[in-house]
């Protein structure tokens, strides 16, 4: 069992996927700090100060009893989504360039390489032998 689980684990896929995931978790953290730190303070001075993760719409107040929270607030949180929804944009894109980038030097790297014919067939590569050896019994029958 411990043979077959070291040969599943350090197959070169799923190694390249493990590689894969930690480049994107780290990504991830960019494209938020991004959209946090520069993107939506750049909207809220464009809105006039407006902070879009506290943007809110309250269903049900909260409840305060001598200065204690009884009943926590019912908010949809939509202020947050758009957020999450921006983040989602600047990674989905950015995952769309660099597939394309990448899709665009592999058919660049297709086009470079000279075309290699195809093998013979088996058929072919029959009839090329029965031909070599009808000439060398004829040659040999010439003797």
């Amino acid at each position: 069992m411990w043979k077959e689980f070291k040969k599943f684990a350090f197959k070169g896929n799923v190694l390249d996927m493990a590689v894969g995931v930690v480049i994107g978790g780290a990504f991830g953290k960019i494209v938020t700090s991004l959209v946090n730190d520069i993107i939506m303070p750049f909207f809220g001075f464009i809105t006039a100060g407006m902070d879009f993760n506290k943007l809110k719409h309250i269903l049900s107040p909260a409840k305060v009893v001598a200065g204690e929270i009884v009943k926590p607030e019912a908010a949809i949180m939509y202020g947050s989504f758009i957020q999450n929804v921006i983040d989602f944009l600047i990674i989905a894109f950015s995952i769309f360039v660099v597939v394309k980038i990448m899709n665009h030097k592999r058919d660049a790297q297709k086009k470079a390489q000279p075309a290699v014919p195809p093998a013979p067939t088996e058929a072919e590569l029959l009839a090329e032998i029965r031909d070599l050896l009808q000439e060398k019994s004829k040659e040999t029958s010439n003797k």
